[in-house]
């Protein structure tokens, strides 16, 4: 039984040295034949996929500098949107023609199991029918994939770790960016004041008509501590979410109150931090002051989700739970960035890489 013509799919054959090795010389697009019903399971589920968010664990993963690697050949893409092209016999509550998106934990490279390599750079995945979720009518496949692993991401470091409550203020590094934007969003839902910092005075001007209180443009003022003070009136902020690492981390103890919490969420700005080809080891770890850290009275809590949510599956029913109540009551929605096709695949991750766009770039196969 054909499900339809022939596609295309992105193959990570070898992992690269960092990222851009990886986007010349282990990635190829390469034919890709819609799945063969006969070789598919009874919970199985084949989307005919229309939006993949392009995202910076992509590239770390294609280096193999992501805290978990798929063993290459795969095919990246951590969360993708489209159409539902086949249903195996045993599943219930989706069908052919259903417009989804796909639960990047539960399938896709980020996930454990079978279906890591069927990842969203791709005409065709295959998905377990629980990570298949209905797309909100009116909603784009481009919203679609940007949504879970966003907004899980920030809830998660800024609620379940941070403890954010209404009436607090809190710092967002990498504002701009995909899981930054959605800190700002999440923070604001729980009512929090929100400062929010980047490089790009343009970028930032987006980030504050998504919601954030305050802007500070770091290419500016990189010692960004007098700016965030003033804005608190002395005070200091009660959370920073940073997602940047480096310089801006050690800076960001300087503008915090006295027992604030700090949360690790990455480190774009040292994206080196560990070996490439898969090797373990980071010989080049962030270091943060702990002379600072003691004297402030910090909660330095770090923040891995994909981990965390692996190891104790549990911690997901409330996430989940939250924010699909934000996305009923119609005060969520995520802001999806410009959108490329296959043949601009190379400019979309190095796009990604330089943080050239508010929100995630979006890959249509």
């Amino acid at each position: 039984m054909a499900l339809g013509e022939v596609g295309q799919r992105v193959v990570v054959t070898a992992f690269g040295a960092d990222p851009m090795d990886a986007l010349e010389n282990t990635l190829r697009v390469e034919a890709q034949p819609a799945p063969d019903p006969a070789e598919l399971g009874p919970q199985d589920v084949v989307v005919r996929v229309r939006a993949c968010a392009v995202g910076w664990v992509d590239l770390l993963m294609a280096s193999g500098q992501y805290q978990h690697m798929v063993k290459p050949p795969y095919t990246p893409g951590l969360e993708y949107s489209g159409d539902v092209a086949w249903v195996g016999e045993a599943v219930d509550g989706v069908a052919v023609g259903d417009r989804v998106y796909v639960d990047g934990l539960l399938a896709g490279p980020r996930s454990l199991g079978a279906y890591q390599t069927y990842g969203g750079f791709a005409t065709w995945a295959v998905a377990p029918a629980a990570a298949v979720r209905p797309l909100p009518e009116a909603w784009s496949y481009d919203q679609g994939c940007c949504l879970l692993g966003n907004y899980e991401t920030a809830w998660h470091c800024l609620v379940a770790r941070g403890q954010v409550q209404a009436g607090e203020t809190v710092l967002v590094h990498g504002a701009s960016g995909s899981t930054g934007l959605a800190a700002v969003h999440v923070a604001k839902l729980r009512g929090a004041t929100v400062i929010a910092t980047g490089r790009s005075p343009e970028k930032l001007a987006i980030v504050k008509a998504q919601g954030a209180d305050h802007v500070v443009c770091t290419a500016d003022a990189p010692r960004f501590r007098e700016a965030v003070k003033e804005l608190t009136g002395g005070r200091g902020v009660d959370v920073v979410y940073d997602g940047v690492g480096g310089e801006t981390s050690i800076e960001s103890l300087r503008c915090v109150r006295f027992g604030a919490r700090f949360l690790i969420v990455g480190w774009a700005s040292t994206p080196d931090v560990a070996r490439g080809k898969g090797q373990r080891g980071a010989p080049n770890a962030n270091v943060l002051p702990t002379n600072l850290i003691m004297m402030k009275g910090l909660d330095v809590l770090g923040c891995p989700t994909a981990i965390s949510t692996h190891l104790d599956p549990s911690i997901r029913a409330a996430r989940l739970g939250a924010i699909m109540a934000w996305v009923e009551s119609g005060d969520l929605a995520p802001y999806a960035g410009p959108a490329y096709g296959f043949a601009e695949l190379a400019q979309a991750l190095r796009d990604k890489w330089r943080s050239a766009h508010v929100g995630g770039c979006i890959l249509r196969p």
